[in-house]
């Protein structure tokens, strides 16, 4: 067994001894882009592993070890690490946790602390947890991230949110049943391998990979009845977990909806305009302005690779470049509301309004006031600028019953099947 070793302020550290012979453990949030992260992280030498528990154990051990009034995100995420530890499935003496780490005014930011102190009341205090985290928050001698990884992590997402993307506007029309997961299976694999060798990163790889992608989900032979469709928005965890929302999309495609999942690559140039903005209100170091404006104008680009390829099959959808989506809440909501989600809340809901998806689940953590200002706030706004708009927010907490989350929201699809019309249908298809 590694040597535990401490830092000066008294926290365990990862060492590059654990890093040959310990198991880490990440949690699940958005499953295709998580998986192809970590199996880029596997690649680099680490041995991650991706949760999957499920069920109310892991509530009930978030509930048991953290503060009832935190935020609902960092009840489930160390939930599932507590109950994944408790399941008798690891070697507590060889295992890790990681966990992102913004280090922006969300109480995101704190929930590697909170995890710490819930790992001692539990007695699990010789369990190391590392920081991913791009703001220098903490270090640990077992774990450095590399800009070759961080090159990788960007791919991940792009190719994530394609295979997303191209999934959910497939699955709810493929004539045999599974089709379109065993794409996205395959396409896992295939860009995992590439990853491996170095390939499938550079501008024009990204090009050519995402060209072949579009391609091979349109031979995917579908029947395009009408549909309800219904775009997910909200909070970055409960938007995307299953473990978060209930299983949101299962449900959704149990009302035979069509759903639409805005991608993690505008939350991540949100992040980063965000930096740039901040720099050119309250000053800062000139290199630094000079790297991420690089890192904007890269992400861009690859956005803009992104959907050119959508357009290339006339079936799929493309989503809109972030400049568009941005200038949506123009007069709508500042720009100076960036705390969270922030205006590319409210800007998602209507882009998706405008692209046919009206009706929209923002799904929210209770308690979380950022999301609650930008999301649930702003409907009577949206509603205003754009009639259309069918919007049920549903808030995610310990208390709130999943009865009563889906009985809001088949509310929502009441209104939503009125107005599904002949010609409407149509224009939607």
């Amino acid at each position: 067994m590694a040597e535990l070793k401490f830092s000066k302020d008294g926290r365990l550290l990862f060492t590059k001894e654990m890093k040959k012979e310990y198991t880490i453990l990440c949690p699940m949030m958005a499953p295709i882009h998580f998986q192809l992260i970590v199996n880029v992280l596997n690649n680099c030498g680490y041995h991650i592993e991706l949760l999957t528990n499920d069920g109310p154990n892991v509530v009930q051990e978030g509930l048991k070890y953290v503060h009832n009034d935190t935020c609902y995100p960092a009840l489930l995420v160390i939930g599932q690490f507590i109950d994944a530890l408790h399941s008798g499935k690891y070697d507590l003496d060889r295992t890790a946790l990681i966990i992102t780490q913004t280090g922006g005014g969300c109480r995101a930011s704190n929930y590697i602390h909170l995890l710490r102190k819930a790992l001692k009341k539990a007695g699990l205090e010789r369990v190391p947890v590392v920081s991913l985290n791009m703001s220098g928050l903490e270090s640990n001698p077992g774990f450095t991230l590399t800009l070759p990884m961080l090159r990788k992590f960007i791919a991940a997402l792009v190719y994530g949110d394609a295979l997303m993307l191209l999934d959910n506007q497939t699955k709810a029309y493929e004539e045999i049943s599974g089709e379109s997961g065993r794409m996205v299976k395959k396409w896992t694999d295939a860009l995992t391998k590439q990853f491996n060798n170095g390939q499938g990163l550079s501008l024009k790889q990204l090009k050519e990979n995402l060209h072949q992608i579009v391609h091979d989900f349109a031979q995917i032979k579908v029947n395009r009845t009408p549909k309800i469709k219904v775009g997910i928005v909200g909070e970055i965890y409960v938007k995307y977990s299953a473990l978060g929302n209930n299983h949101l999309e299962d449900f959704l495609a149990e009302q035979d909806c069509e759903v639409n999942v805005p991608g993690i690559l505008n939350f991540g140039l949100f992040k980063v305009d965000n930096r740039l903005e901040d720099i050119k209100l309250y000053g800062g170091n000139k290199a630094k302005y000079v790297v991420v404006k690089a890192l904007m104008d890269y992400l861009l680009k690859m956005q803009e690779i992104l959907i050119h390829a959508v357009k290339t099959e006339p079936r799929f959808l493309a989503p809109e470049p972030y400049a568009h989506t941005k200038s949506l809440v123009k007069d709508v909501i500042g720009y100076g509301n960036k705390m969270g989600e922030g205006w590319l809340l409210t800007a998602e809901m209507l882009e998706l309004v405008e692209q046919g998806y009206e009706n929209i689940v923002c799904t929210q953590p209770f308690g979380c006031l950022p999301n609650h200002i930008c999301g649930k706030g702003m409907i009577h706004r949206i509603k205003a600028v754009d009639e259309r708009s069918n919007i049920v927010p549903i808030d995610y907490d310990p208390s709130a019953t999943r009865v009563n989350q889906e009985n809001r929201i088949k509310l929502m699809l009441a209104v939503a099947r009125e107005k599904l019309t002949p010609r409407q249908t149509e224009k939607n298809l």
